[in-house]
Formats: structure tokens, sequence, C-alpha cells
């Protein structure tokens, strides 16, 4: 059986974010490769090893410092450094005890800025799906300014791919570097790579059954699911309905808390459709099931979105998308399975949301059509073994292409400068 070293600063099905889809990636491949796994251990958590049974499990203790601010700690990722001095003493023990490994891959971080310590050993390895560092269209700059100053560091990304000799060397050295969608290449673009896939790094667990919706022409009900921010699009599905005046069956849901829901509120007002867009702030996890299952459409036009879990959630239900045609989004939703708005300037950007939205309410064919499409294409492709079988099937296709089968001539892995 394949031998995979698997690296994740956290890893725990009790977390969210990029924890809990290390484990989902983690409990997938260990059904399929003699899987190992390179952690922190968070205090106060079930243990990582508990969680993967099928796994052989390393975990040193989270820094505690590390965890005083929660997101601070999930967009910088400070004890990133430790826990990288940490994988390399433990490769290099491992290759003096004479432990070899068919190919490793760093899963996390998923943002494209953190050093691998995978680059100082000669062994394949994968790094990725790499995600984020993408920018704010200039057109909505303005309306975006108030993001925290931490996430604006972003910015700096750019910089570093051109000119950090650690990051750089990390991606040339590997073997494959994996992006949540094909934009990811682009951002790469002055780092001679070996090779690059696009491979989203969300999963489900089912698609929920087919179920009858009462569609009824010039009738919309569509959903928006994100954080309140500028990014996410509500300001401009808010906009969009008040667009559709002539259509007043449209109408607009948004589940989510943040800054900008009261902008949105007041923005609704502004434009007289405050009786057509329901903000229902933070709402439970069972909740938010319950409306995708209750509305018609999944409007969701994020602009700066890398991968966007909220759309395979939504497609998994059977429904439409409208979405922008960026980043993540962009690869995620096809032809089949929603309509793709250019992300221009807010004016133009509101109106062809509104024109997408307009499409579905007139053509409940087109609704259902598109919903089919959206449900099978996650019941493709997005169920955690079919994800895993086809990560497998590049690490096999990546082992294949090196010039040296290391593993069946049991030689180590020196350690290189």
């Amino acid at each position: 059986m394949m031998k995979v070293l698997l690296v994740a600063p956290n890893v725990d099905a009790t977390d969210v974010g990029e924890a809990f889809v290390a484990f989902k990636w983690a409990e997938a491949l260990s059904q399929r490769v003699d899987l190992t796994v390179l952690t922190f251990q968070r205090p106060g958590r079930q243990s990582v090893e508990s969680q993967l049974p099928r796994a052989r499990v390393v975990t040193w203790p989270e820094p505690a410092w590390a965890r005083r601010h929660e997101r601070l700690n999930a967009m910088l990722k400070p004890a990133w450094p430790v826990f990288a001095k940490r994988v390399k003493r433990w490769l290099r023990d491992a290759i003096v005890r004479g432990e070899d490994f068919d190919i490793a891959h760093q899963l996390m971080p998923q943002a494209a800025r953190y050093a691998s310590p995978l680059r100082h050993f000669d062994i394949p390895y994968i790094i990725g799906p790499l995600g984020g560092a993408l920018d704010t269209p200039a057109p909505f700059a303005q309306e975006a300014s108030s993001a925290p100053l931490f996430t604006r560091l972003r910015q700096l990304d750019g910089i570093r791919f051109r000119h950090d000799p650690w990051l750089r060397d990390s991606y040339a050295r590997a073997a494959c570097v994996l992006g949540v969608a094909p934009y990811v290449r682009g951002l790469l673009d002055d780092i001679p790579l070996r090779r690059f896939e696009p491979v989203l790094e969300l999963g489900i667990d089912n698609v929920e059954p087919l179920r009858p919706r009462a569609m009824k022409q010039g009738h919309l009900r569509a959903l928006h699911v994100g954080r309140g921010v500028r990014t996410k699009g509500l300001r401009d599905a808010v906009r969009a309905i008040a667009a559709l005046k002539d259509l007043p069956g449209v109408t607009l849901t948004s589940a989510g808390a943040g800054e900008e829901i009261e902008l949105c509120r007041a923005e609704a007002q502004r434009l007289g459709v405050a009786d057509r867009v329901t903000f229902l702030g933070a709402v439970p996890r069972a909740e938010i099931e319950k409306l995708y299952a209750s509305h018609d459409a999944f409007c969701f036009p994020s602009f700066r979105e890398p991968a966007g879990g909220v759309l395979y959630e939504a497609m998994r239900h059977g429904l439409p998308i409208v979405t922008a045609d960026r980043g993540g989004p962009a690869w995620i939703v096809d032809d089949r399975s929603g309509l793709r708005v250019p992300v221009t300037d807010p004016a133009a950007y509101a109106s062809d949301i509104a024109s997408a939205l307009r499409y579905l309410a007139l053509d409940p064919g087109l609704q259902e059509r598109l919903g089919e499409g959206a449900r099978a294409k996650v019941d493709r492709e997005g169920l955690w073994p079919r994800k895993a079988a086809h990560m497998v099937d590049l690490y096999k296709d990546i082992l294949a292409s090196q010039i040296v089968p290391h593993r069946y001539q049991r030689i180590g892995y020196p350690i290189l400068s």
C-alpha cells in the first residue's frame, strides 16, 4: 500500500474551517493509503489520534500564545514556524531510523504564503490546494475599504511570490502544486512550477434527495449565505433586487452576521425593497439546511472568493447558482449548474445579477435544469470518497513521472540545502 505523509498544522473533526477540512481529507485518504499525519494537538480537544483510527498520527501541543486571538490565528498562522521546525526535525529523524514514504503532501495552510519544511528533503511532495491571494477589483475598493488591517496583508503576496527565496523554493521543488481553482496558477506565474493541478479543497458527505419545488413564473426565492463583509456580494444582491421592481415575486433572504448586514439593511431601505429582503442574521447550521431546502436559487456574488464552500452546500440541495465569474466560483459553477456574472463595477455588477435572477424567475424550466445539474455535479466530483480516490490517482501519476522510483530501491532521502 502506498505510504503517504500528510502535513497540516491543525486537523480536527470538532473544529471548523481548515482544521475540519484537513480532517475530512485525512479521514478519506486513510481508507486508501498507509497514512501518517503530522499535526498540532489543541489542548482540551479530542485527540487527533482517536479521530483518525486508520492513520498513524504524530502530534505536538499547539502553542498557547497562538490560540489567544482565534481570528488572527486562523488568518495568519503565527505558530507555523514552530510547526515547520517540528516537521523538519521529525522527518530528518525518521530518515535516520530508516523510514521512507512514497510521497509527502502539505495539505494546509491553504494560504499561499508559507514556506514548506518539505523543501529540505529529496522526497516527492505536493503542496495544496492553495487558495486566497485574490485582490479586490479596483472599482469595488472604496466600498470594501473597511477590511481589518491584517486581512490587507494579502496585498504583499505578489511581492513574496516574486522575491521570497524560501517560498519560491517551496513551490519550485514541489512535484506538484495544487490550487483551489485555476486562477491560482496565474498568481504563481513568476515561479517555475513542475506541475500544477486545480483541486477544490472542499467536499461533501452526501447529496440531498431530489424534492419538487413550487416553481411559479415570475417568482423566485433567492438565498444568500455568508459572513457580513463587503466582498461576499450581499450588497450587490440587494441592489439587484431593487432593479427587479417589475418582478415583486423575486425576493432575497440573507443568512449571516457581520458589519455589512446593517449597511445592506439600510441599502434595502434606501432602494425601497426592504419588504423583499429578509435579514436573518447568524443562523444555526440545522436552520441553514432548511433554508437551502425552502428556497429556489442561491445568489452568492462574492467577488473575492478563492473557493466557496457554501456553493457546494447549496448545490447538494439542487439549487441553481448565481455567482461571480471570478476566482473559485468561476470554476466550481459551470453552464449546467448556474449563471456566472462578470465582475466589472458595482453598478454594472448589480444590473447583471438582476438579469441572471430575471432569467431564472421567468423560466422555471431553467431553474429545474440548472438545479439538477448542480446536484449532479457535486454528486459526481464532490463526495469525499471520490475526492480521495482522485487524489490517490494523482499521487500515482506523479510518482510514475519521477525519474527514479525511490520507494522500490529503498534509498534514504538526503536533507537538501
